[in-house]
């Protein structure tokens, strides 16, 4: 049922995936490394054709600093942090509370009402534009980082609900049953037995939502027309001139925008990964 462990696979096999997975990864790679090349090419070699080749000189500090100098770069990443951490933060606690309900109240329409959460998840974003657009301008939220972020927050929260009520439910519930029988509230049994058990779910959530909606574009391009709540993937579009792109600033902008999911990333790779095998195994 389950593919062999490569340490117990085949003599070719071995050797097969020991020669294609670097080269793999090169390929795979290779975007990410054109993209750092660019950043620090001067303009000149742009122009003159050398997309690919290595860059005459490294002009690292004079395309960062006309990066951050002569474009509100600076403006987009605190637009896009003021957008991402609120919904990080909303989308979570109400994923928690959701999810603690859902999994431990046996009430007539859990089932059903965890089925609109996951429901929501299958939905083609692109039909919601129109409707969430006109929701946005009835509720005087549109072209506002509060509208954003509200957006996602409650866009994100069905995934986040799913996450969290699987999760709970693998917890023992005798320790909750415990807790009742001593005649703890539930609040407290949520906040001091249920929330230590699944940090790590916590934790691994954090980072794939942070990641989703920092890297959103298309929604950040439906609600936002005024620089001035714009986050950082769609600001990255203001820095192509009328007459000429500079893609060299452009590529430091990817870059520098590429910048906080990854270190958040490996701030909490250990904590994201216990999250992801979380309940795994049993005994």
């Amino acid at each position: 049922m389950f593919p062999t462990p490569i340490a117990k696979a085949s003599i070719p096999t071995r050797l097969a995936y020991r020669l294609l997975l670097p080269v793999s990864l090169v390929f795979w790679l290779l975007p990410l490394i054109g993209v750092l090349m660019t950043s620090v090419r001067p303009l000149g070699d742009l122009a003159a054709g050398n997309y690919f080749g290595p860059p005459s000189r490294i002009d690292f500090t004079e395309n960062y600093g006309a990066l951050f100098s002569s474009s509100p770069i600076g403006h987009y990443l605190l637009n896009s942090l003021l957008i991402t951490l609120p919904s990080v933060a909303g989308a979570i606690a109400l994923a928690c509370l959701a999810g603690f309900a859902l999994s431990t109240y046996r009430v007539r329409g859990n089932l059903f009402i965890f089925f609109l959460f996951v429901a929501g998840n299958f939905v083609p974003f692109q039909i919601l534009m129109v409707p969430v657009r006109d929701l946005a301008l009835r509720l005087g939220v549109y072209d506002s980082i509060l509208g954003l972020a509200l957006f996602h927050m409650a866009f994100q929260t069905g995934f986040c609900t799913l996450f969290m009520r699987n999760f709970i439910r693998q917890l023992p519930y005798a320790l909750i049953e415990a807790a009742r029988i001593e005649g703890v509230s539930e609040i407290k049994i949520f906040i001091h037995v249920v929330l230590p058990l699944v940090r790590p779910a916590i934790a691994a959530l954090s980072v794939l939502v942070f990641t989703f909606v920092w890297n959103d574009y298309f929604w950040a391009m439906v609600m936002v027309q005024g620089e001035h709540a714009m986050p950082v993937t769609a600001g990255l579009y203001a820095l192509k001139g009328q007459w000429i792109a500079a893609w060299n600033l452009i590529a430091g902008g990817a870059v520098v925008a590429a910048l906080p999911p990854a270190a958040i990333f490996f701030l909490m790779q250990r904590h994201f990964i216990a999250g992801l095998t979380l309940g795994a195994t049993k005994g």
